[in-house]
């Protein structure tokens, strides 16, 4: 009896759907009868109807089908930015509004001074987590004393909560792929880990098993909100998931990131901000950058498009292709 296929996510890919595509790729095609245990390869683009013989299927090739599937995220992690920026504007002036807000046992938004504090709360928070921690977490910040110490105190508290069968999943920004700190602590830990990074991320985050979120109320982090309001957390998780979704993998698995006709996928993003207007001092805080590295980034860029000056490229950016409406 054939198991029912199972809906996933393309990043996702099914065995029989991974197994049947490479074969694909090796052969050429493969019967349109075959596909039925793995409907997901037609539904994704990976697999499509041979113009010679409609009763076969050709792969599309894997280059051309992550080009347009990373357009797509592209898209989507725009669109979610936009949200954003819309519900910034929107809920800026209310917060600022008087009122006295009603008592309960547990308040819905709690303000947090000192790393002291911020580390107790959370670490009450997780004494009683069972499920799953999300955490993003951005470049600012990596090299203070304060990051150093929040790791002592966190590995100890991330290992007990694993050793209940807890789950782990952290975004990073791109830049902290290859940081031997951030790598070295994720094999210090024995459980089920997860890690994926993106260009650009939010500001920092940690939700705990869907009831509470910890969130960063000033630029130092020297002042958190743990916020426990069903509405909030939710909206937090649901962000974090369609981030996820988009991110590249990093641990335990790291995937390489592909280039665009000699444009790495940093000088894409990059390129990404050029043509919104950016400064290079905003370029390089989006992205987690010091503005002398996102500098050479963008010199590399100009040289790779034959560019002799700023206004020029921008232009060569729009006629160069590794940018389209789909993407931003």
């Amino acid at each position: 009896m054939r198991v029912p296929h199972t809906a996933h996510d393309v990043e996702e890919l099914c065995a029989a759907g991974a197994a049947l595509y490479e074969r694909a790729l090796r052969e050429g095609h493969v019967h349109t009868d075959e596909a039925a245990e793995a409907p997901c390869l037609v539904d994704f683009g990976l697999l499509h109807p041979a113009v010679e013989d409609l009763s076969a299927l050709e792969p599309v090739a894997p280059v051309v089908a992550l080009h347009r599937l990373l357009r797509i995220s592209g898209k989507r992690i725009a669109d979610e930015r936009r949200r954003e920026a819309r519900l910034t504007t929107l809920f800026e002036p209310l917060l600022r509004v008087p009122g006295r807000p009603a008592a309960t046992d547990a308040p819905a938004i709690t303000v947090l001074s000192g790393t002291g504090p911020i580390n107790q709360a959370i670490t009450e928070a997780m004494s009683d987590a069972t499920r799953e921690i999300l955490s993003i977490q951005t470049s600012a910040g990596r090299a203070n004393g304060r990051q150093e110490a929040s790791e002592v105190v966190a590995l100890p508290r991330d290992q007990a909560f694993l050793d209940r069968g807890g789950r782990i999943r952290v975004l990073y920004q791109h830049t902290l792929r290859h940081s031997p700190h951030v790598l070295a602590r994720y094999e210090q830990l024995r459980g089920d880990v997860e890690a994926r990074s993106l260009d650009e991320l939010t500001d920092r985050l940690l939700a705990i098993d869907g009831a509470v979120a910890f969130i960063p109320a000033n630029k130092d982090g020297t002042l958190a909100l743990a916020v426990r309001h069903p509405a909030l957390v939710g909206y937090f998780v649901t962000t974090f998931e369609r981030f996820w979704r988009l991110a590249t993998p990093m641990y335990p698995v790291a995937v390489q990131r592909p280039s665009l006709n000699g444009v790495t996928p940093r000088q894409q993003a990059i390129a990404g901000l050029l043509v919104e207007g950016h400064t290079d001092a905003v370029i390089a805080e989006r992205l987690g950058l010091n503005v002398r590295t996102a500098r050479v980034h963008i010199a590399k860029l100009a040289a790779t498009l034959g560019s002799e000056s700023r206004a020029q490229l921008g232009y060569l950016i729009g006629r160069s292709g590794i940018l389209d409406d789909s993407e931003r």
